[in-house]
């Protein structure tokens, strides 16, 4: 079994910000020449998250108003008050969705279901550049 590792950086504008890293993760695929076995795309940032989804407007509408009603921006938050900060609700929305997906990898193509996209989404308070890694096994 082999191993390989990929980088990018990507700007964001946070605030719920989703971005399409399907195609980075393909050309993760095809750069490594790999036939079969797993494809792990993961978000090195406690305010970012990576799941799957269909992506496009009323969807990614939807999901960010999901998790406006689960952790609102404008709540107390004791992230903001012992630190200082404004993002707390950042931090929680990540949580809950996590920071990594796994995707399985079959004759070199990544199996996602037909409307399915691999997505990182930045939910701080403000744009910034973020780290992606992909990790390739197989």
């Amino acid at each position: 079994m082999h191993a390989r590792y990929e980088e990018l950086t990507l700007d964001t504008q946070g605030d719920g910000d989703i971005i399409d890293v399907t195609p980075y993760a393909q050309k993760a695929v095809d750069n490594a020449e790999l036939a079969d076995g797993l494809c792990t795309v993961f978000v090195a940032h406690s305010t970012c998250a990576v799941t799957t989804m269909e992506f496009e407007p009323g969807a990614n509408a939807d999901l960010n108003e999901v998790l406006e009603a689960v952790a609102p921006q404008d709540r107390s938050w004791q992230h903001n008050v012992l630190n200082n900060d404004t993002n707390g609700h950042s931090h929680a929305r990540a949580a809950l969705l996590g920071p990594s997906v796994t995707v399985p990898v079959r004759d070199g193509e990544l199996v996602t279901g037909i409307w399915q996209k691999v997505v990182m989404i930045d939910f701080d308070d403000r744009p910034r550049a973020r780290k992606v890694v992909i990790q390739l096994l197989g």
